[in-house]
């Protein structure tokens, strides 16, 4: 999606800035007990998401990025502009939130209009633009309409169409799609990544959602109790997780040992054999559905890491039963509803958990 061939990498420099073009900054925000410190690089064309849980300080970077929460220390620049004192009005920057907040008595086309006419522009020339922008989002024939007349997705593409029609170099999306039902939200994702591929500046999306993340963005920036915990690309970040929270939300199993060759003595838990030859700190990681359970200990398995372990509990899980385990080694495991109810599994349950050693993903920590 982004707007070159090069990788993330290549904007890299011997300061750690970004180049003169897109975004450098250093986001520090301090409220009360909680600090945000969050540095945040990118050139034009990429799209960088956000991502955390709860608390995590996403929205304050956001709002700091559009001027709306005061920096107490660090740097904002967009294409080489110092923006740390510009006002929120005057930067060049555009912003969808996660409630839209169209104005209620304007019509779609004026709505649209607004952010030319705020910028300078005269009249017609604000609504000639804002009719172009209705008209690539589709929405042409409900130029007249008022927000109240419009769904759920026409309204976030309002939203989309009022912030772009300023031609800003930095986009700023708040949870764009959180208000969306699960069927609009497939339909308007798949539209905003059209529009995001074809944006030649910044943009910056927030969100706790790993699809819309993954699906949407170049770039992840994971961001814990205010600081960033890690950063990489979608398959990256998805296959080596180096948080609790991060392999809860890409669905893996994820532990912390000393790797002596293919062993991993685990810094709580049991040791676990991996086909990866290591030596050092590292994590290791497995899906659940790669977790065989049984209800006595097997004798024909050809797993080489295998556990005692209990039930803690059992919740419906897409098409399977995602089951809690507690035990030797605390993990989740996913099973279709036949074979938990062969089992005869039950909070309290005694079983045996295996996972092949090719099935488990060793790397450094």
């Amino acid at each position: 999606m982004t707007g070159t061939d090069e990788p993330a990498s290549a904007m890299d420099t011997t300061d750690g800035h970004a180049p003169d073009g897109g975004l450098d900054a250093r986001l520090v925000v301090d409220r009360g007990t909680f600090r945000l410190d969050v540095a945040l690089t990118a050139a034009p064309g990429d799209v960088v998401a956000l991502l955390g849980p709860n608390g995590a300080g996403k929205t304050t970077a956001l709002r700091a990025l559009a001027g709306l929460e005061p920096l107490a220390d660090g740097r904002l620049r967009l294409d080489g502009t110092a923006l740390d004192r510009t006002p929120p009005e005057s930067r060049p920057v555009g912003v969808v939130f996660q409630d839209y907040l169209l104005f209620p008595h304007l019509t779609a086309l004026d709505n649209v209009a607004f952010g030319p006419r705020c910028r300078g522009a005269g009249k017609a020339e604000a609504r000639a633009r804002a009719t172009a922008w209705l008209d690539r989002m589709g929405l042409a024939a409900h130029a007249g309409a008022k927000p109240r007349r419009l769904s759920g997705g026409q309204a976030q593409r309002v939203a989309l169409a009022r912030a772009l029609a300023t031609n800003p170099r930095l986009l700023l999306l708040d949870e764009p799609l959180a208000a969306l039902d699960a069927r609009t939200r497939l339909e308007v994702r798949a539209q905003l990544r059209r529009h995001l591929a074809e944006f030649e500046a910044v943009a910056v999306l927030v969100t706790h959602d790993p699809l819309d993340a993954m699906v949407l963005a170049d770039r992840l920036v994971v961001v814990e109790d205010g600081r960033v915990v890690q950063e990489g690309g979608p398959a990256d970040i998805a296959r080596r997780p180096r948080t609790d929270y991060i392999a809860r939300l890409v669905g893996l199993n994820l532990y912390r040992g000393r790797a002596d060759g293919h062993t991993v003595r685990l810094d709580a838990g049991p040791p676990v054999t991996t086909t990866e030859d290591l030596s050092g700190p590292v994590f290791v990681a497995f899906p659940p559905g790669a977790v065989t359970l049984y209800g006595e200990r097997p004798t024909g398995s050809s797993a080489r890491n295998l556990w005692h372990c209990e039930v803690a509990g059992l919740e419906t899980h897409g098409d399977q039963i995602r089951v809690d385990l507690t035990g030797e080694l605390p993990l989740a495991a996913d099973l279709t509803t036949v074979a938990a109810a062969e089992l005869g599994l039950h909070p309290g349950a005694p079983v045996w958990a295996t996972v092949k050693a090719t099935q488990t993903h060793a790397y450094p920590a």
